[in-house]
């Protein structure tokens, strides 16, 4: 209806034209008229008529406010500031978004270029519609040190808002849309970045919310900018293009339209030409011609059911021979973004290839609107638009991701990896779907399911097959996943997983796990440094020692017990300097120094062979204690503990020449630290192993290494020019020295190695 008034409003128009001469002594509209037109609340009353009139009216009280606010504003362009808030609620009416939604457009930057509170928009508007401005409100600049770091906080703060509120993101991107389309207004050397930065960010987050039309516009004009010579050579040969296929299209068309006549079924039959920068980047990325190029127009084919859908694909392929592997069926197995259509590419006349899509009228909604679709269309069953066809389970995972992350940088990469919505679809072994991104593995999908049998997981079964944990996935896989209450996330997992959520996960329980750990290695390393003030043990935190572990907390600025002993488990604290601070605050209430531990402690101290109170190692430590790779100790070599910078406990061999430098330069973090009579596991260490260059050398020396019990973990050959010998330099996994020499002994005796020995740190 609307568009027959439209045409009756043209058709008016042109009957009543006056003569060339009576119209040219019609004055044109002042630069000033059109753009008070443009400032004026009426540029946005005809797109509101699906409102009430109470609504209506709280949208216009917003625009007064924002008209106010931004009074003497002026845009690059010259005109009146207040044009871009109206422009930003236009688009988002286009979606017919709320009232709210509405009014937090014609306010989004009220908080930011006007210095309007967040409290006085709940005054005047209400706590929602301050929360959405508040959600779109970049943070103050001056907070952060780098602009990079300063991004990546409005991000975040942007994608939390969002994952309360989707009509965050959705005001969000009609405000990015209305920027990139008045791009050219602004400073030549901005384009780049803001481009980038749309091309990046924005036309993803777009196409992960199913929001088509906005993807494909803010693409396109991403392009324009950040390439406008070679946007320019194609939009040429795509309008020849377009002019050398009009009859071809044409007649296509006509033949499709006369079928589905022909068997009785309505069809609402639309041009689909591809966007400029999918072509560019397809030459891109497939090194093609433009003329190689065969997919830049299809159709699209609207149909009144799913079943026409199918029944329409038969019609197609009655007319046209289908191209082999180019059918996709999206309705049976939706998108990420909940988009669901039906693609098939044909062999049209000429032997032109052409794409059809098919969708009844609501999957065209949400293929266009995505999100937006759930204020667009009104389904008679709401049931019908599920959270997880329109993208919000998506949403909802951003919420547990900042669960596990707070750095701003480290959520945005982690949210970064799940914005391309190109999936995989596997099933569970009980027939359950489920989409990831491709290239997601096993542990992604165990993730997916629940973090808890994703920190659990042991093994998996691929269609049956077990199959190692870092298998990237294919559609229709059949994943198994396998959990042992013992089994725990592995860092070498961070390496190959896909998804965000399933790095967050890991990342969190390393973090959780290290943190534990460096609060046992604190006390242990502060117990150590008070017995080397006299005292047996530490103070109890119990009420009886509450005030002096208080004011011992004052002195070292830490908030708890726990934080000060993981403090000084990473290095950032000086257990000596703790522990001499300690020893003054117990004095105070009576205590008294150990008279012959004291004299034993600093005789130990002294005498490097004797370790009384050291920390004792037994390979159990994981995170909290690392091994120097410079010097690779094990059990049964003398050993030092350097407490390094926020790095926990590091363990030098004594003759290391790195630790030894380490000494000289910083002696009061080095403690004392020995082998525990049984060490729990293997440990690293170099040997070089000099051979003749016989044929079967190095299979020879492997076998000899994994029959005396050594596991190799790296193996590298001297890159040099072919000689009678050569040098084959191993890592391998060992109990103890002990261990070591019966191995050194094997190899030795194997034929063709002339020497073989530990390699020893350079001093």
């Amino acid at each position: 209806m609307r568009l027959t008034r439209c045409h009756a409003k043209v058709v008016h128009m042109s009957a009543v034209v006056k003569p060339q001469s009576e119209s040219r002594r019609s004055p044109k509209p002042s630069p000033a008229a059109l753009n008070a037109a443009a400032a004026s609340f009426a540029a946005l009353t005809d797109r509101l008529d699906y409102l009430g009139p109470e609504d209506i009216e709280q949208v216009r009280r917003a625009y007064r406010f924002a008209d106010e606010a931004h009074l003497g504003q002026l845009r690059n362009s010259g005109e009146p500031y207040i044009t871009h808030p109206i422009a930003v609620a236009a688009q988002c009416a286009e979606w017919k978004l709320d009232a709210q939604a509405l009014m937090a457009a014609l306010l989004h930057d009220a908080i930011e270029d006007c210095g309007v509170t967040k409290a006085e928009l709940i005054e005047r508007f209400g706590a929602p519609v301050a929360e959405l401005v508040d959600g779109l409100t970049k943070l103050d600049k001056l907070r952060f040190n780098t602009r990079e770091e300063n991004q990546a906080e409005s991000f975040r703060k942007m994608l939390l808002a969002m994952a309360r509120d989707v009509r965050v993101i959705l005001v969000k991107l009609a405000d990015r849309t209305h920027n990139m389309r008045t791009l050219d207004d602004a400073p030549r050397e901005k384009w780049a970045r803001i481009s980038r930065e749309t091309l990046d960010i924005y036309a993803p987050i777009a196409h992960r919310l199913g929001l088509n039309q906005t993807y494909r516009e803010l693409q396109d004009l991403s392009f324009r900018h950040l390439r406008p010579w070679r946007y320019a050579v194609l939009a040429k040969a795509v309008a020849k293009a377009r002019g050398r296929r009009r009859d071809l299209i044409q007649k296509v068309q006509q033949e499709v339209e006369n079928a589905f006549a022909a068997s009785e079924m309505s069809v609402r039959i639309a041009g689909r030409e591809k966007t400029l920068y999918s072509i560019y980047r397809k030459m891109d990325e497939k090194h093609l011609s433009f003329a190689q190029v065969t997919d830049i127009y299809g159709f699209r084919l609207i149909v009144p059911t799913v079943i026409s859908c199918y029944t329409g694909l038969g019609i197609l392929h009655q007319m046209y021979k289908p191209l082999p592997g180019k059918f996709k069926d999206h309705i049976a197995i939706a998108k990420l973004n909940g988009y669901q259509s039906l693609h098939t590419t044909l062999v049209g006349p000429a032997g032109v290839n052409i794409e059809f899509q098919l969708r009844t009228e609501a999957m065209h909604v949400v293929a266009e609107s995505g999100v937006a679709a759930h204020w667009l269309y009104k389904a008679a069953d709401p049931a019908v638009a599920t959270s997880d066809r329109l993208g919000t389970k998506w949403l909802q995972s951003l919420l547990d991701i900042q669960d596990e992350t707070r750095d701003a940088a480290e959520f945005w990469d982690h949210v970064k990896v799940d914005l391309f919505p190109d999936a995989v679809y596997v099933f569970t072994p009980k027939s359950q779907i489920m989409a990831l991104p491709r290239g997601a593995t096993v542990v992604d999908f165990a993730y997916a399911i629940h973090s808890n049998i994703g920190d659990h997981t042991s093994a998996a079964r691929i269609n049956g097959d077990q199959v190692p944990l870092r298998t990237e996935l294919k559609n229709g896989d059949v994943v198994e996943i396998i959990t042992a209450p013992v089994s725990t996330p592995n860092p070498a997992w961070l390496g190959f997983v896909r998804t965000g959520r399933a790095r967050s996960k890991i990342r969190h329980y390393l973090k959780t796990l290290a943190h534990a750990e460096s609060e046992g290695l604190g006390e242990k390393l502060l117990a150590q440094a008070l017995r080397a003030e006299g005292l047996g043990k530490l103070p109890e935190d119990d009420a009886e020692h509450q005030a002096i572990w208080e004011k011992l907390l004052r002195f070292t600025g830490n908030r708890t017990r726990s934080e000060l002993l993981t403090d000084i488990g990473l290095g950032k604290r000086i257990a000596s300097i703790v522990a001499k601070r300690l020893m003054a605050l117990l004095a105070e209430l009576g205590a008294k120094p150990d008279a012959l531990m004291l004299s034993r402690e600093r005789f130990a101290t002294s005498d490097s062979s004797v370790s009384q109170g050291a920390v004792t190692l037994d390979g159990s430590e994981n995170s909290s204690v690392r091994f120097a790779l410079c010097c690779r100790p094990i059990p049964g070599d003398p050993i030092v503990g350097y407490l390094g910078h926020g790095e926990g406990l590091v363990v030098h061999t004594e003759e290391c020449g790195v630790g030894q430098r380490l000494r000289y330069k910083d002696s009061e973090r080095f403690f004392a630290v020995e082998w525990a009579d049984e060490p729990v596991r293997t440990f690293e260490t170099g040997v070089v192993i000099t051979v003749r260059n016989d044929k079967g050398v190095l299979a020879r020396v492997a076998a000899a290494l994994a029959d005396a019990e050594a596991d190799i973990t790296h193996v590298e050959m001297a890159d040099e020019t072919p000689q009678d010998s050569t040098d084959l330099r191993f890592v391998i996994a060992v109990r103890d020295r002990t261990h070591l020499e019966a191995v050194l002994r094997a190899v030795r005796r194997t034929s063709s190695v002339l020497a073989a020995a530990r390699t020893i740190p350079v001093p």
